[in-house]
């Protein structure tokens, strides 16, 4: 990952606490596991002793970009705000899955019932991603708070930051290419409506509105030069600042070029026919002929317009990857040294785990029964080992932690003694006879 461009901004935390009980001798212990290489370890904390201002201060020491991953959509927004607390002056992010409603496509068998994909995309959370991502590559103090999300395909980074829009001031950059250049990265040119993702020109200047951002950019320029860029507030048209260098990330997370589209329909063509060669060497007619008409319809429509619904089942053949490569996922817009932390670790960790067997048994059937190619079954999540794999450096924090983590951690920190010095509540167990009266 290219490192022009990007800040070198350091975490640095405000708050008016400092660390009480267990939690010093846990920063410290954490903080040199990490300087000793530890790739796992694990934060034993009970519930209420301050585990989330212990892997802050954690953050602090290290000076890793971090990715926090949290079993669910809520926990994940808890822990943003409450490192959005602690880290003001760096960028805290949100990732995860767009989806306000998810029925993937499916078939069953036994009752010969085909369901079609039907969605329904938050725009506020897809600009929460975009914003993610567009950290990554401009920043060093980046904090990912992600659901599991963050294991599923989501294109090339490579291919992202080749597509990003450089503009400096003083340079060549005509208008025309601009022009091209924002409609290949999904920006739509619309002079009347102003929103995210959007531009509009009027004569020599541009007026952008990166979809990952609430600040717009002016650009004016001088015959084919640029002659100023300007920050401004879309809303008001207050000028906040003014600019040297634009960078202009894409709209979406998966962009295709008319090379990547014209390479990706031979080889579904090629893939197409061996596996109906397959179906009627089987003599599954139906399975063929099913299989050959969804197929040319997909391919006719990314052929005139560049995608078709379900376009995601085709990535494989988009981003020219091998059968069964791994896939391109949020991790690997991280640099190459990160941090991960894997909260409440006993419920996400058999949650990474699951999630590639569930997807591809759905997968299979529609695979089987002609409604998709076998390409289709690299969209998928990381297995668990390949995640295992793409994370360096782990702290796994969790109350209860579970048995792969105590055996796989080389240092299990006790976080025990609370800030407050509360302790737990007496628990009494008494006999249900009588129960009633003793309630009373």
């Amino acid at each position: 990952m290219s490192l022009i461009f990007k800040n070198q901004n350091k975490f640095e935390i405000i708050s008016n606490y400092c660390p009480q009980g267990d939690q010093g001798n846990a920063i410290e212990q954490l903080t040199q596991g990490l300087r000793n290489n530890y790739k796992f370890q694990t934060l034993l904390g009970v519930t209420g002793s301050g585990k989330t201002y212990t892997v802050a201060n954690v953050i602090k020491n290290i000076q890793l970009p971090t990715l926090v991953l949290a079993p669910n959509k809520t926990l994940a927004a808890q822990l943003c705000s409450e490192f959005r607390e602690f880290f003001p002056n760096n960028a805290v992010e949100y990732f995860v899955s767009y989806y306000d409603y998810y029925q993937p496509e499916a078939y069953i068998p036994s009752k010969d019932m085909y369901i079609e994909k039907d969605t329904s995309i938050n725009e506020e959370i897809e600009k929460l991603r975009l914003s993610t991502t567009n950290s990554l590559f401009m920043r060093n103090d980046v904090i990912v708070v992600a659901s599991v999300s963050c294991i599923y395909n989501l294109g090339s980074p490579v291919e992202y930051e080749k597509q990003r829009i450089f503009i400096k001031r003083g340079e060549e950059y005509p208008r025309e290419r601009l022009i091209k250049n924002l409609v290949s990265v999904k920006y739509e040119r619309n002079d009347y409506d102003f929103t995210q993702g959007n531009f509009r020109v009027k004569g020599d200047t541009f007026e952008i509105y990166p979809a990952y951002q609430e600040k717009a950019l002016r650009v004016q320029l001088f015959g084919d030069d640029v002659e100023r860029i300007l920050e401004f507030n879309p809303v008001s048209g207050e000028i906040y600042s003014e600019l040297d260098v634009a960078v202009i990330s894409p709209a979406t997370h998966f962009l295709a070029t008319a090379e990547w589209v014209q390479r990706a329909l031979t080889t579904i063509e090629e893939e197409l026919n061996d596996r109906l060669k397959y179906f009627k060497k089987e003599g599954k007619l139906l399975e063929a002929q099913r299989l050959q008409s969804r197929t040319r319809y997909d391919m006719e429509m990314i052929a005139e317009l560049g995608f078709c619904g379900g376009i995601e089942n085709y990535s494989r053949h988009i981003l020219d990857k091998q059968p069964g490569e791994t896939p391109n996922t949020l991790i690997d817009f991280f640099p190459d040294d990160f941090m991960a932390v894997i909260d409440e670790s006993h419920i996400a960790m058999p949650q990474i785990r699951g999630m590639y067997e569930g997807d591809k048994s759905r997968k299979q059937t529609l695979v089987d029964y002609g409604f998709r190619l076998p390409s289709a079954l690299d969209n998928r999540p990381l297995r668990f080992e390949e995640f295992l794999q793409k994370v360096k450096r782990v702290i796994f924090t969790s109350a209860t932690p579970g048995q792969l983590e105590r055996q796989i951690s080389l240092q299990v920190v006790e976080q025990i003694i609370r800030p407050t010095g509360l302790i737990d509540p007496e628990v009494v167990i008494k006999p249900t006879k009588g129960q009633i009266e003793d309630l009373m």
